[in-house]
């Protein structure tokens, strides 16, 4: 992966609620068509490191560049205008839209992607969402509402796909869903920044693996180079 270019570089950020800092100088790279993971028990700075990406907690120091541009002090939307997808923890997906509704509402293919997602193509992808497209966003199951908020992203064609506990609290049938979604979107050469936990299956797709303990990255490393190392797995991710 030493060819592809960095498309995100998070570069020594340190983040703050209030008073209490949570970030000291965390820094991850992914790069162009590569799915990274980051991993680590709860409570250890993940979603606060994916917050300050998008501007929603926004680092008080280091940098954020997206693309080669410094976006650290961009408001949100202008953020994810720039090509960034977010399936945040929780879905927060629209309850009172419905599925066709949410999936189109933030549509767009802003960056004039060759191969754009479409209406057609979620539906292919997940085949539940056209069964339920009239349906409320707060009449589905955890499982759906997972999906749709994968769609959702996906239909802003973004350059670089966030997903925060991509499989947590679901279904064993819904999480092989999403894994299979993950997969095919390696394949087509989607850069991906995924947090779980279940390990198989991030170091069956992922290229790389961030270990996040108490708002630093402590390791990081290929699938093979984590398979290889129980004891790092035991340490950090207590399993």
């Amino acid at each position: 992966m030493a060819d592809l270019a960095p498309l995100l570089e998070v570069d020594g950020i340190e983040t703050c609620y209030g008073l209490s800092q949570v970030l000291f100088g965390l820094s991850l790279i992914v790069r162009s068509g590569e799915m990274v993971a980051m991993m680590g028990r709860n409570g250890m700075g993940k979603t606060t490191t994916i917050r300050s990406i998008m501007g929603l907690t926004p680092a008080r120091a280091g940098a954020v560049r997206f693309a080669g541009q410094d976006v650290r002090k961009l408001p949100s939307f202008r953020i994810a205008q720039l090509g960034i997808g977010l399936v945040p923890e929780g879905r927060q997906i629209f309850p009172n839209l419905t599925v066709r509704e949410n999936l189109v509402a933030a549509s767009g293919n802003r960056l004039r992607s060759p191969d754009p997602w479409t209406l057609e193509k979620i539906h292919a992808l997940f085949p539940r969402l056209a069964e339920r497209g009239n349906n409320m966003g707060n009449t589905l199951s955890g499982g759906e509402q997972q999906m749709l908020a994968v769609g959702r992203a996906l239909m802003t064609n973004p350059r670089l796909l966030i997903l925060d506990e991509a499989t947590e609290g679901l279904a064993p049938l819904i999480r092989d869903e999403i894994w299979n979604c993950l997969s095919m979107l390696k394949a087509r050469g989607q850069s991906v920044l995924v947090i779980d936990k279940n390990i198989e299956n991030l170091t069956r797709i992922a290229d790389r693996h961030y270990i996040i303990e108490r708002g630093r990255a402590v390791w990081s490393g290929t699938s093979e180079q984590l398979i290889a190392e129980p004891d790092l797995q035991h340490r950090y991710l207590g399993v």
